[in-house]
């Protein structure tokens, strides 16, 4: 069975009750549905973060994630600067001190 390889897009947002989160998340379910054909959100996760303080803080995350239909090993700088810009969105968007945003090499069967 031939495997076609993808890059994996994958951002852990805070999972808080206001406008400007629930917003930013419709707005990557919206973007990555029209332009990679779907995603998927993971809504209610635990976990926590060392803060810049050095307080354990415990954390609830929504995960959104989505394939590209681009190869991870031939456009690695492409995605790198998606994944920047991704990260400079949720920034601008929400008041945080880090948004994690991951790039994996996953494979498909084709």
């Amino acid at each position: 069975m031939p495997l076609l390889e993808r890059a994996r897009i994958e951002l852990y947002l805070p999972d808080l009750p206001t406008a400007a989160y629930q917003n930013l998340l419709g707005a990557f379910d919206q973007e990555f549905t029209y332009a990679f054909g779907g995603c998927t959100i993971v809504r209610g996760l635990s976990g926590s973060y060392l803060s810049r303080a050095g307080v354990k803080t415990p954390d609830r995350i929504n995960l959104i994630y989505t394939d590209l239909p681009l190869a991870l090993s031939t456009n690695f700088e492409s995605v790198a600067r998606y994944a920047e810009e991704l990260k400079q969105v949720a920034f601008e968007s929400l008041i945080e001190e880090a948004v994690l945003v991951v790039v994996t090499q996953v494979y498909h069967a084709t």
